[in-house]
């Protein structure tokens, strides 16, 4: 009985194992035909056995194509092919230009046969900035997602608009040829893919082209769509703009995705979105990059210091391109965790549906042309091309406002870049310049200054008997403000002239700053052989080992100099001070004052320990031309209140040169 039972649970327990295989075999089948169908396989075979890729995934949702109106396309029609195929070529690349200066080549590019875009762009006047092994600078680099690689220029989605169909070109690797060269020394590539049905005939035919020329930061790419079937085509397309800049800046992220419109007077305005935007859009609206009522000029990518600027050339007898339907900014962040350094911002482009018709006919073919920009945001170089002035690139350059109006900062930036540029072609470092400039501009604004460090020191001297007014009138501050500005006026004081040079003063110093900050020309720039060597970068007198600073998480690497010796200037500045008369009499004032002095000198160097070493040295100048300057101030207040004691007053012209006796004032009394 119990062999019985054994041979029967064992003959069960074969059939339940047989059963569970086959189930995990369907099942495996099943995955595979779906993962199959989905056309994730790059190596499929045609009828006539020639390596092809499956481009075909399945019926558009009519709400994601939409026209250059942003109207929907017409209700799904019976789709003519069930699919569509392509030749896969081979995976290869293809350089155009050089990294070497000596070749006349701005940037060297490395060309991708995926999607036929930009693998890389190297510059050859340009370096990383790494102070034991530099490289040319990398302007664009492939964005590394999961899903595959973004690159700059590459062709994504193909549309066929009555087809309600759409093919990732982005997958296929396209047809190379050899690199062509001109007898102007220019360089030319060519890449081409054909887009067949399932039963292998030919539909459209696409040819791009790659261009770079001698001395030259523009590049010109061309993309040719043609009809070779025997009807007619409605087609579209979306192109990945310049990605991949790298970060510039050691402290803060000046990444932006940019565009260009001009509007009805004429003037180039941008749009910008910047990292920080862009990384917290959920919606392709966030992401749009638009100006109502303007036309569309250009997109761009930048950083700090550079820029990868689109422009589609319009139609012959147009004055802008109106084939791009939508242009949006993008934010990549492949690891999902932010400031790991993988993060990226990008342009894409959407162009317009195009009716092309039957193969061999005139408007059969229909040809996109760019230019594409790779180079420094420099002012001087976009004013002297006609094109760049034109299509107004200098509206690439950032420079920090803070308060003020953009509009006052940057004409003054600006004028002050143009006289680092101009100090620079007889002193040749710019270090020396930005130090001899900072004195200048104190000279210039000295009247202004002196004019409001004397008003602040008689409101100083006034404070005792404010003090009185306000705590006599505190119920009623109608009476104490008539109160005070008799008090001000009597002894010739006014509190607006205390402030208003300041505020004259102030959108000088930050267009100073901005400019210094912005300046293009100090990247790499040496001021000290041994110790300042690159403006842009923090002075770094000595380097070591990474560290991080418990609690604060901040990352040190270097022993920084210029920020310890703005600290002790910065002291010194506040020793200097006058003490205002009520900080005596107040003892809360007081502390006040002590709390300042001993915060001052401490914050500015933490929060600018890791600033460029241009704009600490800046700051640097700037106080010890303001200690300088306000020793002098002082003494003038001095000898001034000497003279007022001895019943003196200076001399004008309308004295004769002769000092007279100043008429006394009554002495003011509360009421």
């Amino acid at each position: 009985m119990t062999d019985a039972f054994n041979r029967a649970y064992r003959g069960y327990e074969m059939n339940f194992r047989i059963i569970l295989v086959l189930i995990l075999v369907c099942f495996c089948l099943f995955c595979g035909l779906l993962v199959f169908q989905s056309g994730l396989f790059e190596s499929c075979r045609t009828k006539g056995g020639a390596p092809c890729i499956l481009l075909q995934q399945g019926t558009m949702n009519p709400s994601n194509l939409t026209e250059a109106s942003g109207s929907p396309d017409e209700s799904p029609q019976a789709n003519d092919f069930t699919s569509f195929t392509a030749d896969n070529a081979p995976a290869g690349s293809v350089t155009l230009g050089s990294v070497d200066p000596k070749s006349g080549f701005k940037f060297r590019l490395d060309l991708s046969t995926k999607g036929a875009g930009i693998e890389r762009a190297t510059f050859s006047g340009f370096d990383d900035r790494d102070h034991e092994d530099p490289q040319p600078l990398e302007i664009l680099t492939p964005v590394q997602l999961s899903a595959g690689d973004i690159l700059s220029m590459a062709n994504t989605n193909f549309v066929f608009v009555d087809q309600k169909l759409q093919l990732p070109l982005d997958r296929l690797h396209w047809k190379s040829y050899d690199v062509e060269k001109g007898y102007d020394g220019s360089q030319t590539a060519r890449f081409e893919a054909i887009l067949k049905t399932s039963a292998g005939e030919p539909v459209i035919k696409l040819t791009k082209t790659y261009r770079v020329t001698l001395d030259s930061y523009l590049l010109d790419c061309d993309l040719t769509v043609e009809n070779i079937a025997e009807s007619e085509q409605k087609v579209r397309f979306n192109l990945v703009g310049p990605v991949g800049l790298g970060r510039e800046d050691f402290r803060a992220d000046m990444r932006k995705a940019v565009a260009g419109f001009r509007d009805s007077q004429g003037n180039v305005t941008p749009a910008r979105l910047d990292l920080k935007k862009l990384s917290k859009a959920k919606t392709a609206e966030a992401r749009r990059l638009s100006r109502p009522g303007a036309n569309f000029l250009w997109a761009a990518a930048t950083n700090k210091y550079f820029a990868a600027i689109l422009v589609p050339l319009p139609d012959e007898g147009k004055d802008y391109c109106d084939w791009v339907a939508d242009r949006t900014g993008r934010f990549y962040n492949p690891d999902g965790y932010p400031d790991t350094g993988d993060e990226a911002v990008g342009v894409d482009l959407k162009i317009a549906s195009a009716k092309l018709a039957p193969a061999a006919q005139t408007d059969g073919t229909r040809t996109y042309k760019f230019q594409l920009y790779l180079g420094p945001k420099d002012k001087s170089l976009f004013d002297k091309n006609e094109m760049y002035r034109n299509l107004g690139f200098v509206q690439t350059i950032d420079f920090l406002a803070c308060c003020c109006p953009a509009a006052i900062i940057q004409p003054l930036a600006f004028g002050i870049l143009t006289l680092m540029r101009w100090g620079y072609g007889f002193i040749h470092n710019y270090g020396v310049v930005i130090i001899i400039l900072v004195f200048i501009i104190r000279i210039v604004i000295h009247p202004l200054t002196k004019k409001s460090q004397v008003s602040m020191s008689k409101m100083s001297k006034l404070a005792p008997m404010a003090e009185q007014i306000k705590k006599k009138y505190a119920n009623n501050k109608a009476e104490m403000n008539k109160h005070l500005m008799a008090l001000y006026r009597e002894q010739g004081a006014s509190p607006v002239m205390g402030m208003l040079p300041m505020m004259v003063q102030m959108p000088i110093w930050i267009a100073l700053y901005s400019a210094i900050y912005a300046s293009i020309e100090l990247r790499g720039a040496p001021f000290l052989p041994v110790w300042i060597t690159d403006l842009s970068a923090p002075d770094a007198l000595v380097r070591f080992a990474t560290i991080t600073v418990p609690l604060l998480g901040w990352k040190i690497d270097s022993f920084n100099l210029l920020p310890i010796l703005m600290g002790v200037v910065f002291y010194l500045q506040q020793k200097l001070m006058p003490k205002p008369e009520a900080a005596a009499a107040n003892p809360q004032v007081a502390q006040q004052q002590k709390m300042m002095m001993i915060m001052m000198p401490l914050l500015f160097p933490l929060i600018l320990y890791k600033a460029p070493s241009g704009l600490n040295l800046y700051i640097l100048a700037s106080t010890c031309a303001g200690v300088i300057e306000q020793y002098v101030i002082r003494k003038h207040i001095r000898e001034k209140e000497e003279a007022e004691a001895k019943g003196l007053v200076a001399a004008t012209s309308k004295t004769g040169g002769k000092v007279k006796k100043k008429k006394p004032k009554p002495f003011y009394r509360l009421p």
